[in-house]
């Protein structure tokens, strides 16, 4: 199924739904209480820039539920905040530690690590194209008493708009199917930016009358298309950093690629589903007290990524063995099937699951690309055996958790992990948790194997494990939020100024503590972010600013007698201290560390943001100060941060 196809049947969904969606619910009326981000029900006050809406008689906002992988629960969330503002971007994500692209949909530098939520197992690299790939873990699932309808659209730069639609409905109180699409197509500002990228998602989940079989799943199909141009020349970043007032219009200087792209593909078949063996109820409730269920859990996920070119740059990338430019396409395959029981009681153990999975891996190429090179492997496949268990306990105030695995034997795939959690709640007023996570597992495929038409970017490696043992603390209150993580990790595997994989060789001792507390006055608020790091070994390797923070000076109030309209207008200031950011290589999609250049710099982003019923209207003015401050601004060495940039966008709920 096509792009095309996809816009096609999500048109007509939309236009059922907007149809049905002019009727009045009837009885609509604002309510004093809303949901955080958390899902949590809070209190509102007219300062606090949020409003919900209910529905009609006979339905509220709880009734409209979005599960997530881990089946916990949140609602459909048609306020608007300031958290709201931060995710208004292409990922639908708080950026606060990432340095963005001048391009929207392009990659993402680091700010900071986090260590807390590593994937078991090893992946097939080229992360850099893969900060938009929607994971296993990213997928929802949703329960609706109507049909209901999403959709978020965002203007582009330069040419373009991304558009992140979603329906979904309940076939019964038991059946609820979702279509999701993201799209964006962005020129950019600099020659060779171009950005097509696509997801889509198809989730269903279905229980029986009594719940005794449950099966839910999904299918995606993803796709990143992206011009490659390796950044600004040396003359044309002396014309960029000296305000050469010929090359404002930033598509006259000249970049060191061109005719060069990357494509990057995937694809994945989930299910889940599971049996209720045997159940005892509380008669009085309805409710279980104990039961075991047997499950079964299928992934199969395909990518693929590929390096086109329609002609050769050895002046970039260095000698090449061919005088014919040719795609270098590299394939990875992982299948994995999982099988468990799982005894759930509420008076003993709480839920424990004990599971076994079977996984099949493939990753490599079709022929060998640089006769050359030392590389003799086309491929790594292989299988392995993993066992494991889960447990999940509420205790009084406290909720524990825990997550482990061992897969045995000398493969690729061979490792550990193990996750735990304990978390305290005092009355809806403060939480703490605690988490510990120990991993060790293969670097990524793409260190291990990898071939190039340019001699340089050959390799097959046999590294060792890398070892992750992450401490963390976290604390939410209204008062204040703040987290603390302690991380080590040994064999850490980088890739070095000359875009070689290699293992650091000591241990790297990573600190990183986070706070945020927002202050309010009347009609105005102050939100501030501030992040602090340290790496107190492996500084070489691993680099991070040592300062980052984010102020946002805002005005809330509502507008027009009624009050229909709800109003946040303000600036967010956001700096971080300079380092040596990674370079990035366009060939590896992949960020190599450099010792050349340091980059750290202001900006300031000014904001008209705006809810008219459960429409959210959003105006940005992007890097505001840019035209009349120092061009010190890039998000990697040689490609510069964006200029002064208005965006508009929204996103619109339809509830029939």
């Amino acid at each position: 199924m096509n792009k095309q196809t996809f816009f096609f049947l999500l048109l007509n969904l939309f236009v059922f739904s907007s149809i049905f969606s002019q009727r009045k619910l009837g009885g609509e009326k604002k309510e004093n209480t809303t949901i955080d981000e958390n899902g949590q029900v809070i209190n509102l006050d007219n300062n606090s820039g949020e409003i919900n809406v209910t529905l009609s008689g006979k339905t509220k906002y709880t009734d409209y539920k979005i599960f997530s992988h881990k089946r916990d629960t949140t609602y459909i969330d048609t306020t608007l905040n300031i958290k709201k503002d931060y995710k208004f971007n292409y990922l639908r994500k708080d950026l606060f530690e990432f340095l963005e692209f001048h391009n929207q949909g392009q990659t993402l530098n680091n700010l900071g690590y986090n260590f807390s939520n590593l994937q078991r197992l090893p992946d097939i690299g080229f992360t850099a194209k893969q900060v938009s790939y929607l994971e296993v873990e990213d997928i929802k699932y949703y329960e609706v008493p109507t049909p209901t309808s999403e959709i978020l659209y965002r203007t582009g730069l330069e040419q373009g708009q991304v558009l992140d639609a979603l329906f979904t409905l309940n076939f019964s109180k038991r059946l609820n199917v979702s279509l999701s699409y993201k799209g964006i197509r962005s020129l950019g500002a600099y020659r060779q930016a171009l950005v097509s990228n696509g997801n889509f998602r198809g989730a269903f989940h279905y229980r029986t009358k009594e719940n005794q079989y449950q099966i839910r799943g999904h299918l995606t199909t993803q796709d990143f298309f992206h011009q490659e141009n390796g950044g600004l020349t040396p003359s044309a970043l002396e014309n960029f950093i000296n305000e050469d007032p010929n090359f404002e219009t930033r598509a006259r200087l000249d970049v060191n690629l061109n005719g060069t792209e990357t494509q990057f593909d995937g694809n994945r078949i989930y299910l889940e589903h599971s049996y209720k063996l045997l159940a005892s109820k509380d008669t009085v409730n309805d409710k279980d007290f104990s039961n075991l269920k047997i499950g079964h859990i299928f992934t199969n996920e395909n990518k693929t990524y590929d390096f086109i070119q329609t002609a050769l740059e050895p002046t970039f990338f260095g000698a090449s063995s061919s005088s014919n430019p040719r795609n270098t396409e590299v394939k990875n395959k992982i299948t994995n099937n999982e099988l468990n029981i799982e005894f759930n009681s509420k008076y003993v153990l709480g839920k424990f699951k004990a599971k076994t999975n079977i996984t099949n891996y493939s990753y490599g190429y079709d022929t060998i690309l640089n006769s050359s090179s030392n590389v003799n492997k086309l491929k790594l496949a292989g299988r392995a055996i993993s066992f494991g268990a889960d447990w999940n306990a509420k205790i009084k105030n406290f909720q524990l958790n825990a997550d482990a695995a061992i897969t045995p034997g000398a493969g690729r795939l061979s490792g550990n992990y193990l996750k735990g959690e304990a978390i305290f709640e005092k009355d809806s007023v403060f939480n703490v948790k605690g988490t510990l996570l120990i991993s060790s597992k293969s670097p990524n495929f793409n260190t291990l194997l990898h071939q190039s038409e340019y001699d340089n970017y050959n390799w097959q490696n046999e590294f060792s494990n890398v070892n992750t043992r992450d401490l963390g603390f976290d604390f939410q209150s209204k008062w204040l939020n703040a987290s603390l993580n302690f991380t080590n990790i040994d064999n850490y595997t980088y890739f070095n100024e000359d875009s070689q994989p290699e293992q650091f060789a000591n241990q790297i001792t990573y600190l990183k503590v986070k706070a945020n507390r927002e202050f309010k006055y009347k009609k105005f608020a102050l939100d501030n972010t501030f992040m602090y790091q340290n790496v107190s070994s492996g500084s070489s390797v691993f680099r991070v600013p040592e300062f980052v923070t984010r102020n946002t000076l805002y005005y809330a109030d509502y507008w027009f007698k009624g009050k229909p309209m709800l109003v946040n207008i303000g600036v967010t200031f956001k700096y971080f201290t300079a380092y040596n950011a990674n370079a990035y290589d366009p060939l590896l999609s992949e960020f190599r560390i450099q010792n050349d250049e340091e980059i750290g710099f202001p900006t300031f982003d000014v904001f008209f943001n705006a809810q008219v019923r459960r429409t959210r209207l959003y105006l940005k003015i992007d890097n505001a100060t840019s035209s009349f401050s120092k061009k010190n601004y890039f998000s990697a060495p040689n490609y510069p941060y964006r200029d002064f940039t208005i965006r508009f966008g929204l996103v619109w709920n339809w509830f029939i």
